[in-house]
């Protein structure tokens, strides 16, 4: 089993720093479903792991948060793909869980439903937080310049931080996709 970890926000749909709160403040990243359904046709069972602090904060609830996901599921499937499963953080930044990215709670619950280790698995993201979460349990870190990404790149650049000799780039999920699925990554 090929496993594949993406966030959600900024990579696979447009971010919001209003958080999104509903199914039409949701909107694909053009290219991001028909890249979750190549990586899903090329073997791989892909995954989301996701921040939604937004619950915690009581600015969305589980329905709404629910039917985001359904909604996706639902294009992703249209598409031709299939995820395997989506998790989710529930709490705001100050509850000290160890779900919320940079830790790596939800790739070890993603580790426990896929009954594999993630290890040298990509974890695509626009955040230090997605690719920190991952490489605490050895993935392979692959960052986007959608949503946060950029300004992601341009604070590792300033930092020379070492984690730039590992890191792949790309402009976002479609190319990172086609990358992985042409095995050029």
């Amino acid at each position: 089993m090929k496993l594949l970890i993406l966030d959600r926000d900024g990579v696979i749909n447009v971010d919001s720093d209003a958080f999104i709160k509903s199914v039409s403040e949701w909107v694909p990243i053009p290219g991001s479903i028909e890249a979750i359904a190549a990586l899903s046709q090329a073997g791989y069972s892909v995954y989301i792991a996701t921040n939604q602090s937004g619950l915690g904060r009581g600015l969305f609830g589980l329905r709404e948060l629910e039917e985001i996901h359904r909604r996706l599921e639902q294009l992703v499937a249209a598409a031709g793909g299939e995820i395997a499963g989506i998790f989710y953080c529930p709490h705001a930044p100050d509850e000290g869980c160890d779900c919320r990215k940079p830790a790596p709670g939800l790739i070890r619950q993603i580790e426990a439903h896929a009954g594999t280790r993630a290890q040298g698995a990509p974890v695509i993201g626009d955040s230090l937080r997605d690719l920190e979460a991952g490489l605490a349990l050895g993935c392979r870190p692959v960052l986007v310049r959608t949503g946060k990404g950029e300004q992601t790149l341009r604070a590792l650049e300033s930092s020379a931080a070492p984690l730039l000799k590992t890191l792949a780039v790309f402009d976002d999920l479609a190319a990172a996709a086609k990358a992985i699925v042409a095995g050029d990554w």
